[in-house]
């Protein structure tokens, strides 16, 4: 009997994300006016580069993606690729597992000589998905930002605080659904508070 080595394994069936442990819990309030669910594992790079670079024009070429900085608090592309605008030089890149790599290589050579920089921050958070009619309700019990749609619609995203922790908020549709990335460490916390805002909207 051949016996695998530990190189052989493989590692992807190995990783378990912070909140796979909630997600009964989160399936359980899900209805056609309230869902909530744990994104693993996404693909997440922080770049860092001015937003005055002739850097820019490659990087974006590089990606087949604009970095939105003509206005704050911007995303561009899709939930599947996409650019937040997290600051006057600073974007996170987000995609879909398994393309941290691939995203940093081309930012890098994008970047060549020019000051900037790209780090892969895939394993700093985890994501949970908050959707249906009532999710800005939910959200506006325990942040403070105006998620009207006036102020905040498909295509924004902010750094926030979501009850005492910090949290990047990311409205993805109109119906609304949203996207919350929080860091592993306190996405236990975000689960309790956010579990505990439903439940007004369950029992009604």
């Amino acid at each position: 009997m051949t016996v695998a080595s530990p190189a052989q394994v493989d590692t992807l069936s190995l990783r378990r994300s912070p909140l796979a442990h909630r997600a009964a819990e989160f399936a359980a309030i899900g209805t056609d006016r309230l869902r909530l669910a744990e994104e693993p594992f996404l693909t997440q790079v922080n770049l860092r580069v001015h937003p005055g670079s002739p850097a820019v024009a490659r990087v974006e070429h590089a990606l087949d993606l604009a970095l939105p900085h003509h206005e704050p608090n911007l995303v561009s592309g899709d939930e599947n690729d996409a650019a937040l605008w997290l600051g006057p030089d600073e974007w996170l890149l987000v995609a879909p597992d398994g393309r941290a790599a691939e995203l940093v290589a081309s930012v890098r050579g994008a970047l060549a000589d020019s000051l900037g920089s790209t780090v892969d921050v895939s394993a700093n958070r985890t994501a949970l998905r908050l959707s249906g009619p009532l999710s800005r309700e939910v959200l506006e019990k325990i942040c403070s930002l105006d998620l009207h749609p006036r102020s905040f619609t498909p295509g924004h995203c902010a750094q926030t605080l979501l009850g005492r922790t910090q949290a990047i908020l990311w409205q993805l549709t109109p119906e609304p659904a949203y996207r919350i990335l929080v860091r592993n460490s306190f996405a236990d916390y975000l689960a309790d508070l956010l579990l505990d805002a439903v439940q007004e909207f369950a029992a009604s």
